[in-house]
């Protein structure tokens, strides 16, 4: 998978899987990054997929539609790569925190649906529900920090709970934050979120 990695200079915090939304690319996150925590290792990715022109990290079928099956596929693709880059860059495969904003906080998400051991933590920006009706690992020692927007046209509040219930309900511990805004990723979701990661991740 086509990214970049900027190694940290402490090496006892986590490394951040940025993960960008549709039409974007390894670049577009990094300034998030350095908000969060400018001293942790960035694994930033681009998606394999290309929708019209538009990097995403799996196929959908019509908005708020994915592929299920491509959407198994490129999971265990991204679950993968981060083996192989763990051991590539020598960092912590267990201590992996992932940034994501719309289609990379799916595709985030669903790396804690299917994996147990796949992130310690997952910075979500505008997800969704990747998929319904399954079991999900034991997420026992995993934190969620969920970034949601009430008049989110692409994910409703409804779906926004929704989510933070499953994850609740495998032993996450989880946090959703409100935003009085649409899809789009603001400053302040970022501070909240920043916030976030010293309280709970960054001790």
């Amino acid at each position: 998978m086509k990214h970049i990695f900027n190694k940290g200079q402490d090496q006892t915090k986590p490394t951040f899987l940025l993960l960008h939304g549709t039409g974007g690319n390894e670049l577009d996150l990094l300034p998030l990054a350095g908000m969060i925590d400018d001293e942790a290792n960035v694994l930033s990715v681009r998606g394999n997929v290309l929708e019209n022109g538009m990097p995403r990290f799996f196929r959908r079928l019509a908005e708020g539609v994915f592929d299920e099956e491509d959407l198994i596929f490129r999971t265990k693709e991204l679950n993968e790569f981060l083996d192989e880059a763990a051991e590539k860059y020598s960092f912590d495969r267990n201590n992996i925190v992932a940034i994501g904003y719309s289609n990379g906080a799916n595709i985030a998400a669903s790396l804690l649906f299917h994996y147990q051991n796949a992130l310690k933590a997952a910075i979500l920006h505008h997800p969704m529900v990747p998929r319904k009706g399954i079991e999900l690992p034991d997420l026992t020692g995993t934190s969620v920090f969920i970034a949601a927007g009430t008049n989110d046209p692409i994910c409703s509040p409804m779906e926004s709970t929704e989510l933070q219930s499953l994850l609740q309900n495998a032993r996450a511990k989880v946090e959703l934050h409100w935003e009085n805004r649409g899809h789009q990723l603001t400053v302040d979701e970022v501070k909240a979120a920043a916030n976030w990661y010293r309280k709970v991740i960054s001790k």
